[in-house]
């Protein structure tokens, strides 16, 4: 993890547009491109609960995949959509499905099993903040972070609205914008509840999976960041970022690189965050540029975090 303090403010004027690879994370993170934060919106309290506590509505499940399935099927059948099976099991390539393996089906109000997924790695919540947006639509981010010396995988949370009352608003499962959360990194796990929510909504959470990765594991490579900028604009409610991708001379080619940036206000809180990736590969020994827009959904930006993955 890399953090740029922001000591002064940039002030940008208007120019061509960059072309980036920047992406939101997950297809439901579309309203994150635009720059329309809701800076007077009051933010919920959040809780965080344990894995024993029950929530007011079903956590994730598991499924042992079958000669046959195909992952449409399985979503189907459990009233899910495809983009959140394929986003909760990124490791799985939907035309090669392997029988046996285990697949992680996302939450979902309306699923009744009362199977349960394995208790996860515990790891500390740093933090719970959402935030309305001008639609009425809710944004919710938990800080995880990993004080453990390994890299840790599919990372989940579960995100319960309640009401005043207690009552069951939403439920929604929570992603991380990588893969992996590095050793001693913060990472954001983030969801968007569609319209409309109520003014009153409260946020539960509860960690749902973390899986510690082995020393060495194969299916990610060594590369860091280096040579990060952050310029915030007049607004101080985005910024551009940039930096750079190296692989050591003695790692295999990466065919995919992701990068996520993580802004925090003067406060240390979440406010906004966004995955870059690319596909153009990277030989062991080169370097690989990036830049892309990171806007926050209410105050102004004045730390960025930087994490990345590598995959060959």
């Amino acid at each position: 993890m890399r953090r740029i303090i922001l000591c002064v403010v940039f002030f940008l004027t208007a120019c061509t547009p960059q072309n980036s690879d920047a992406t939101p994370f997950a297809k439901n993170l579309q309203p994150y491109r635009t720059i329309t934060p809701s800076a007077a919106a009051s933010q919920p309290d959040g809780l965080a609960v344990s894995v024993e506590t029950p929530l007011p509505s079903p956590t994730p499940f598991t499924y042992t995949i079958k000669s046959g399935d195909t992952l449409s099927q399985i979503a189907e059948r459990y009233n899910i959509s495809l983009d959140a099976l394929l986003a909760a099991n990124p490791n799985i390539d939907p035309n090669a499905m392997p029988v046996g393996k285990t697949l992680l089906i996302p939450s979902n109000p309306q699923n009744i099993t009362g199977e349960s997924t394995p208790t996860p790695v515990p790891f500390p919540v740093q933090q719970i903040e959402c935030y309305p947006t001008i639609d009425r639509g809710l944004w919710c981010f938990v800080l995880a972070h990993n004080d453990s010396n390994d890299f840790m995988e599919n990372v989940t949370a579960q995100i319960t609205l309640v009401d005043s009352n207690g009552k069951m608003i939403s439920s929604q499962t929570a992603l991380l914008p990588l893969n992996i959360l590095p050793p001693d990194t913060s990472l954001p796990l983030a969801t968007y509840f569609s319209p409309d929510v109520p003014s009153d909504a409260k946020p539960q959470v509860q960690i749902l999976t973390g899986i510690r990765l082995l020393p060495g594991d194969e299916r990610y490579l060594p590369a860091t960041i280096q040579n990060t900028l952050v310029k915030v604009d007049w607004s101080g409610l985005s910024a551009q970022v940039s930096g750079q991708v190296f692989l050591p001379a003695d790692s295999r080619p990466a065919k995919i690189i992701w990068v996520a940036a993580t802004a925090y206000d003067e406060t240390g809180r979440v406010v906004g965050v966004r995955r870059w990736e690319s596909n153009a590969g990277l030989q062991p020994g080169g370097s690989l540029p990036f830049a892309f827009m990171l806007s926050s959904l209410a105050r102004r930006i004045e730390s960025v975090d930087f994490a990345m993955e590598a995959r060959p």
